[in-house]
């Protein structure tokens, strides 16, 4: 079933307009070396490169490989652990706390939803929080680890940063992410995986719609909260010079095994018949299908999957570069019968 939207308005993480296409275990692969050449050792950076392709196949491509290179720059220069050694600090049955150990928040992250996951199944909710690392990338690769066990999965992050007291309140969000998944059947997964700022400053704008920045402003207070505050970046000893790693990010995750409050069949059946009305209902302007989130995200996915994922000039070029670094053999050249450009 063909699930395209053809996107008139812009938005961001749009498809290029030109570039070439790679397959997946290819570009995996690929960035799984560059990662091991920065530091990691082998497992972490199969692990990783395979979370930022994971990324890429969605089309959330702000967030998938086109971050390895300032990722292993920070590595390289020492501000990111390249091995860390990922601990659990605090326990009960049914919630952790883990410490990043300065290195790159995907470990934790995974290593911790992973736990939630094991645990909301045997009774019925978790939660975790992860500290002391960088950025963990797209919170839509956690939420739906959950999803996938047929549970429903939250993931929130925050980053450390100043609330100077001159500037706008609208400006407290900083784009803390959020993502909330759930089980799907048949239908497109419902998906929200979104940044806590929308909306561009703009004072008329805020004159006609001014609900629209109090909640954003509500959604960015929320996200810096759990997985700011409650991860614990703020303390002291996560903080430079106290630590000699950039870790400047935390992590809130929880999971709801669905199975503790309805039969999972019944809740997915549910579930295709809600996106399946919602598909049928009429298109915001300028696009060409009704979809609900998640949804053009699981399309991309499949035509990726089959067709490559695209890489831009831009992103090829800073691969390339970074390749030639690390004297890493590139995969472009192979694939230069692939190349496309906007028709």
């Amino acid at each position: 079933m063909k699930y395209h939207i053809r996107v008139k308005v812009a938005v961001s993480n749009a498809p290029p307009s030109g570039g070439i296409f790679l397959p997946a275990t290819t570009l995996q692969q690929f960035v799984a070396e560059l990662f091991h050449k920065a530091g990691s050792n082998k497992p972490d950076a199969a692990l990783i490169a395979e979370l930022l392709t994971a990324t890429d196949l969605r089309g959330v491509h702000s967030h998938g490989t086109q971050q390895t290179p300032g990722y292993t720059r920070l590595m390289l220069e020492g501000r990111v652990n390249p091995r860390p050694n990922i601990k659990v600090v605090s326990e009960t049955t049914t919630a952790r706390v883990y410490d990043g150990d300065g290195g790159m928040g995907h470990f934790p992250c995974h290593q911790g939803m992973r736990w939630a996951i094991e645990t909301a199944r045997e009774y019925g909710t978790s939660a975790v929080t992860t500290r002391n690392h960088f950025h963990f990338g797209s919170a839509g690769k956690y939420s739906r680890m959950a999803a996938a066990a047929g549970c429903l999965g939250i993931a929130v992050s925050s980053h450390r940063y100043d609330l100077p007291p001159d500037a706008l309140i609208k400006y407290v969000n900083a784009t803390s992410p959020i993502s909330v998944a759930f089980p799907n059947g048949e239908q497109p997964p419902l998906v929200l995986d979104m940044g806590a700022a929308m909306l561009p400053w703009d004072e008329k704008l805020f004159e006609q719609v001014p609900f629209a920045f109090f909640k954003e402003l509500g959604i960015g207070a929320i996200n810096r909260a759990l997985g700011g505050v409650m991860a614990g970046i703020f303390l002291p000893q996560f903080i430079p010079p106290e630590s000699p790693w950039e870790s400047n990010q935390g992590s809130f995750l929880a999971v709801f095994d669905i199975r503790a409050f309805m039969p999972l069949e019944e809740f997915e059946q549910q579930m295709d018949q809600f996106v399946a009305a919602a598909r049928q209902m009429q298109p915001f302007p300028g696009t060409d299908q009704a979809a609900l989130p998640g949804g053009l995200e699981w399309q991309r996915e499949l035509d990726y999957a089959r067709d490559g994922i695209p890489v831009s000039p831009r992103h090829q070029q800073a691969l390339q570069d970074l390749a030639d670094e690390l004297e890493v053999e590139s995969p472009f050249a192979q694939h230069a019968h692939t190349r496309f450009s906007a028709e």
